[in-house]
């Protein structure tokens, strides 16, 4: 009978069920993000390292955060059609074995000491990372209510967030520490290159370890993620692509600012703390210090799940993107102490921008919601053009001044917060 206490019973017990298989692999799936958070803050290291080593200017040492983030717009859109063929889990697999390969390419390359090679090791790196960029989010916001989806992404990037906070004092120790008083000799500029070997050998056997691990667990599987009002509306709306909805067109310009902004400022962060009317800090040293500011965005994540279960995550949005903005702004008319500080605590309100912006673009996108995906991981290209951007400011109008060019982006992504967030109805 429909309403016997046994059905109810059973009813229960299928919920209870699913909701222990959801918390599970959302616990598998933290040290995903915290693994790529952790391989993407070692660029900020890697950054001055080779800028040494190989006698680079700031425009040429942004050629590695291109080549990382460049991988992005490249294998977004095919990574989202495989993920969406092999399903989430199999899309996981693949993503950390390419990861895996494109860290054990940095022997060769440090062997070599080829700048060139460094770069080609760091684009296959990134591409793994985009696969699992493109598998792994959806995956999050599909493993429970829309409505807590925002807070949802924000926790599990917080451990993203973790990543970023132990790598710089993991690159201190063994890249950086080394790093003082590279010259253009071909053989010390070898022996310098060489220090990366052990740090990126290790996370290749790591990310080989997760990948065994990945393909043996029992995850949820999520065919279409998409709700039968979901599709309703999409049909009722004649949508036949996913940036024919505004909000996920305007949210894909958001990402592509946003990563573009953070990026830049941790590219950055080093040399400009080694500014002599900044804080004068010898590399190593300085580079424990980006540990404040990815340290502030760890803690943020934490902060803004709960606060989101609040307040509507778009108002959250624009006031974190409001003051990063005035922080960022802060840091170029000063100098010091205040300047210091001022740019470090802007990771605090970076927190919950990005899975914000990528949870809010997905929005009632139905059977779209992979495709969303796949756009939004291409807009993480912003990492490589707008860093690149700065790094031209910074050889012609001087590293402090080229910071503008993040509080621009923060500009926009008030607006999205703001505004540009609501689905059109």
């Amino acid at each position: 009978m429909a309403g016997s206490p046994m059905m109810s019973d059973s009813r229960a017990g299928l919920a209870a069920s699913k909701g222990e298989g959801h918390r599970f692999a959302l616990v598998s799936l933290t040290s995903l993000f915290f693994m790529w958070g952790f391989i993407t803050c070692l660029n900020d290291i890697l950054i001055p390292h080779l800028k040494a080593v190989f006698s680079l200017s700031y425009t040429e040492a942004m050629l590695i955060q291109f080549c990382f983030f460049g991988a992005y717009f490249l294998v977004s859109i095919p990574a989202g059609k495989m993920v969406k063929k092999l399903g989430y889990q199999k899309g996981i697999v693949t993503g950390l074995l390419i990861a895996s390969a494109g860290c054990a390419l940095f022997y060769p390359a440090a062997d070599q000491a080829i700048y060139s090679l460094f770069l080609a090791a760091l684009f296959v790196l990134a591409s793994g990372i985009t696969v699992l960029q493109v598998a792994a989010n959806p995956y999050v916001n599909a493993l429970g209510s829309a409505e807590t989806a925002s807070s949802r992404l924000n926790l599990t990037q917080a451990f993203n967030a973790l990543g970023t906070t132990v790598a710089p004092y993991f690159g201190a120790v063994l890249i950086l520490s080394v790093a003082a008083g590279a010259g253009s000799d071909l053989s010390h500029a070898q022996a310098e290159a060489e220090q990366v070997k052990l740090p990126y050998l290790m996370l290749s056997a790591m990310l080989a370890m997760l990948a065994v691990i990945f393909y043996q667990l029992k995850l949820p599987v999520i065919a279409e993620h998409a709700s039968g009002d979901d599709r309703d509306m999409v049909e009722h709306l004649g949508k036949t692509s996913a940036l024919q909805h505004r909000h996920l067109a305007m949210g894909t310009v958001a990402i592509f600012l946003y990563v573009g902004a953070e990026v830049s400022i941790g590219s950055f962060l080093v040399n400009f703390l080694g500014e002599p009317h900044i804080a004068g800090l010898e590399e190593a040293d300085a580079a424990k210090y980006i540990t404040y500011y990815w340290g502030g965005a760890m803690i943020g994540r934490f902060v803004g799940s709960a606060v989101m279960q609040k307040i509507a995550a778009g108002k959250v949005l624009g006031f974190n993107a409001l003051v990063a903005g005035l922080l960022v702004t802060l840091a170029i008319l000063s100098s010091g102490q205040i300047a210091m500080w001022s740019i470090l605590a802007v990771g605090l309100f970076n927190s919950i921008m990005f899975p914000t912006i990528f949870s809010l673009a997905l929005q009632k996108l139905g059977p779209h919601t992979s495709q969303g995906s796949g756009w939004l991981c291409l807009a993480i290209v912003g990492g490589a053009i707008v860093p690149l951007l700065q790094g031209v400011m910074a050889d012609s109008l001087g590293i402090q001044v080229a910071f503008i060019l993040p509080v621009l982006c923060y500009s926009y992504i008030v607006f999205y917060g703001v505004k540009g967030s609501y689905p059109a109805v």
